[in-house]
């Protein structure tokens, strides 16, 4: 299968990237929403607390606007790191060797990228939330935007902020 990231992005690169991320077949673990208002479950309140903890754990991440919906994810978030640090991030621990090394390696996300976080919230609200819901599962892939333009990121945040109350509409 083809990725859906956009084509020759360095996803460690300084930008903000718009990111949904869904549970499988689009269960409603998180909570729901009454009259506009998302009212979390235990899961949505892990997932919310562990969204928040992002950037102590990836120095150069900074979150902008996000909720946590019944069955996904909606995020901004921002990596921001200083030129000296964006000049010096290729550094790896393993140099390939092998034609399938290769391949590995190229595909594999990068320390710092936004797969790796993304990877790193999903695997860590997953540990705590399979102790309450062990079938909790999210979809395989995440959908990311890059923002490219201070309207576009406007729009988004309006976007994420307001999602909540569209929900009744959406799921007519």
């Amino acid at each position: 299968m083809a990725s859906s990231r956009l084509h020759k992005w360095d996803y460690r690169s300084n930008s903000a990237y718009f990111v949904t991320i869904c549970t499988k077949g689009s269960r409603h673990f998180f909570g729901h929403v009454t009259k506009g208002q998302i009212q979390l479950s235990e899961i949505g309140k892990i997932a919310q607390e562990y969204w928040r903890e992002i950037p102590k754990h990836f120095r150069y991440v900074d979150l902008d606007a996000f909720v946590i919906m019944p069955n996904h994810v909606h995020g901004i978030i921002i990596i921001d790191r200083p030129r000296r640090d964006v000049a010096c991030n290729v550094s790896t621990k393993h140099h390939p060797s092998t034609a399938g090394d290769k391949r590995m390696s190229s595909i594999s996300p990068k320390p710092g990228s936004l797969s790796t976080i993304i990877r790193s919230y999903k695997s860590a609200v997953t540990r705590d939330v399979r102790k309450i819901d062990p079938n909790f599962t999210w979809q395989a892939r995440f959908h990311d935007q890059v923002i490219r333009d201070p309207e576009q990121h406007e729009r988004i945040r309006q976007y994420i902020l307001n999602n909540p109350t569209k929900w009744d509409e959406k799921q007519q």
